[in-house]
């Protein structure tokens, strides 16, 4: 159970709350920040019952995320690779050559939409119902981001032929059911909202219907209650339990085609959303149909999560960024207590290194990870890294992902660059040698 925020930080949060759902005229809107396992606040405003916790609500393109899990479980147990072509598992689309990871990962070129009538108002059918053609393929390959539910729908699609079972048999299974999501399925089901268009220039709204979207209901079929929404959130900070490993939601969030050094971007992992917002970078995943807005965005350095959900079309400013900045400053969180550790390496190994006449600092962090970065006011590149079974390391994030450190007496090989301990150690195999007349003032 977390512990409630302070009754000033619940007046601000439902402060922040009140304000969006006013000036975004959302019929109703329920809210909620998550820390230490839980829900620490929660409120509802506008024509909302209570308890406020169980009223589902559509969770759109927070689908997404549930599918990309569930494809994830099937690569986590060798049932594919994310390099796979999707033809290997969903044969006899446009798509046969795009991978599985551009798929999760919006990089594959699929058209934003399926073909036929807007698949968010009107009921789905089959895969072959949609009659994919040459001309849904709109970009090449690994070419640009491009934000794709018919991909997710094709996922949806890999993941119920690798199961033999429909895709939200699978994912309730698999995935909610673990988490305690009992309360989230692919229709409404007991105390659901219903779903508005607000008129835009007039206090009215009209209803928006409910259907089943078929193959494309991957994309944004799934329904849910803040209770169960926040409990997703908490999965999201890394309690995954048996659903799927930390290592793997870590690889969910990294950026694809991003810089994540850059001070503000926004970017799409494997079936994650990934934000850098005032500093603080977010993972989560929006989400709309018509009727209905959510959000569920996590601070996994701050250990925070927020949630949100609402009854309207569109026309709502976000509120989860803000819930977490308003927690943030007013519970800023105490930090672990700092102890003594011993090093990965031996302590003759870190310190100052140099790439050329460039120095960086080679120290340890805890958990035995190693960071090489540009010493402190200098700009360069920097990353952490993991050691290996075979006793190198491996970059696990910024210019060296995924290259591979080793750590000899006199230098650093890394990926072909050699850091030595004095800029251009003639003693160290530097790459293409050093002028023996060496360092001199012409």
């Amino acid at each position: 159970m977390a512990e409630p925020v302070l009754p000033a930080t619940a007046r601000t949060l439902l402060a922040r709350t009140a304000r969006v759902q006013r000036d975004g005229r959302a019929p109703s809107l329920v809210a909620g920040v998550v820390r230490d396992g839980g829900l620490a606040w929660s409120a509802g405003r506008g024509d909302v019952g209570e308890p406020h916790l169980d009223v589902q609500y559509r969770l759109g393109s927070i689908s997404k995320t549930v599918t990309a899990v569930a494809v994830l479980r099937l690569r986590d147990e060798g049932r594919l690779h994310l390099d796979d072509p999707l033809d290997r598992h969903v044969p006899g689309t446009p798509f046969g050559n795009r991978s599985v990871g551009q798929l999760l990962s919006h990089l594959a070129g699929a058209a934003a939409e399926s073909p036929g009538g807007w698949w968010e108002r009107v009921a789905g059918g089959s895969l072959a119902d949609l009659r994919l053609a040459d001309g849904h393929v709109v970009l090449g390959e690994a070419r640009r981001f491009h934000y794709s539910n018919l991909g997710f729908g094709l996922l949806g699609e890999l993941v119920a032929r690798l199961r033999g079972r429909s895709w939200a048999d699978v994912v309730t299974a698999e995935v909610l059911a673990p988490l305690g999501m009992t309360r989230t399925t692919p229709r409404p089901s007991g105390r659901a909202a219903q779903g508005y268009a607000v008129h835009p220039w007039a206090d009215v709204v009209l209803p928006e219907p409910e259907h089943d979207a078929g193959v494309m209901a991957a994309a944004g079929q799934l329904w849910a209650t803040l209770d169960d929404l926040a409990r997703f959130a908490v999965f999201l900070l890394g309690d995954t339990g048996d659903v799927l490993s930390p290592a793997t939601l870590e690889e969910m969030a990294v950026p694809a085609g991003v810089d994540p050094s850059s001070p503000a971007w926004s970017a799409y992992g494997l079936g994650l959303q990934v934000l850098r917002v005032d500093g603080r970078t977010l993972t989560g995943h929006g989400g709309s149909m018509p009727g209905f807005l959510a959000g569920v965005f996590v601070d996994r350095e701050e250990g925070t999560g927020g949630v949100s959900l609402a009854n309207t079309t569109s026309g709502l400013d976000p509120l989860v960024p803000g819930l977490l900045a308003d927690l943030r400053d007013a519970e800023p969180r105490i930090v672990d207590t700092w102890v003594p550790t011993p090093p990965p390496v031996p302590l003759e190994q870190l310190g100052i290194w140099y790439w050329g006449p460039a120095p960086a600092a080679l120290r340890a962090l805890p958990g035995g990870l190693l960071h090489l970065g540009p010493l402190p006011g200098r700009a360069g590149r920097a990353s952490r890294f993991r050691r290996c079974d075979d006793g190198t390391w491996v970059g696990l994030d910024g210019y060296y992902a995924g290259e591979p450190l080793r750590i000899a007496e006199d230098h650093l090989d890394l990926g072909t660059f050699v850091f030595t301990r004095t800029p251009y150690d003639p003693a160290a195999p530097v790459p293409g040698g050093v002028d023996p007349r060496g360092w001199t003032a012409p």
